[in-house]
């Protein structure tokens, strides 16, 4: 993976509200949720805080890859596409939960690995 390009950090850095993210399950069928706690983990890794994961726990243990979708406060949207980790513990696991809200469980940190990166329909890496 490299690292990504200036413009995508500076992005995400900016995003406004919730981002997407969706997983699929061992039929393909998809599932979406909004997440909050999410934080970048070295320059390929998106990191979401597993607080109240069902469905998309189960379709990442099953192998699944994901998306992460979301805007800038300027309207401008991106997406992160790879494949999704789930660590219980280790650094990952370590860092999510000084960062999550101590209200929210953090079950887990899942990973998205971010292979593709998207703004519409133009591939940036």
């Amino acid at each position: 993976m490299s690292i990504l390009p200036e413009n995508v950090g500076k992005a995400w850095d900016e995003r406004k509200g919730p981002a997407i993210l969706t997983t699929v399950d061992k039929n393909a069928v998809p599932n979406t949720i909004y997440v909050t706690c999410v934080s970048t983990f070295g320059e390929d890794a998106i990191v979401i805080a597993d607080n109240y994961f069902d469905k998309t726990r189960n379709n990442i243990l099953a192998g699944s890859k994901g998306s992460i979708l979301f805007i800038t406060s300027e309207g401008k949207a991106f997406q992160f596409k790879g494949v999704v980790e789930y660590h219980q513990e280790g650094e990952i696991f370590d860092d999510m939960k000084k960062w999550n809200p101590e209200k929210h469980p953090g079950h887990a940190a899942a990973v998205l690995r971010i292979e593709e990166v998207y703004s519409g329909a133009e591939k940036l890496m």
